[in-house]
């Protein structure tokens, strides 16, 4: 069991900083947003494996699920301001 928890942890850790790297390096932003909601939805993974799960559960609403969404309702204001400010000139 403990053997298959730390295989876990591992393949967990890789696939976390490969996200990371993505989220990094993409110069589309919305596949850099998914990559860093990608690695806190991770991360809360972790945390459960870990048995924190109340971290988990945090980490999965807050750090994945709201931060990602404000991060696509802003990028979705910022571009139609950039639309609406073409028409007035």
């Amino acid at each position: 069991m403990s053997s298959l928890i730390n295989g876990m942890t591992l393949v967990l850790c890789v696939t976390m900083i490969g996200a990371a790297l993505v989220a990094i390096r993409d110069k589309r932003l919305p596949i850099a947003i998914l990559a860093s909601g990608l690695v806190s939805l991770i991360a809360s993974i972790l945390f459960l494996v870990l048995a924190a799960p109340d971290v988990a559960m945090t980490e999965a609403a807050i750090g994945s699920g709201l931060t990602t969404f404000l991060f696509f309702f802003v990028l979705a204001r910022v571009r139609g301001g950039e639309q609406d400010g073409a028409d007035h000139d």
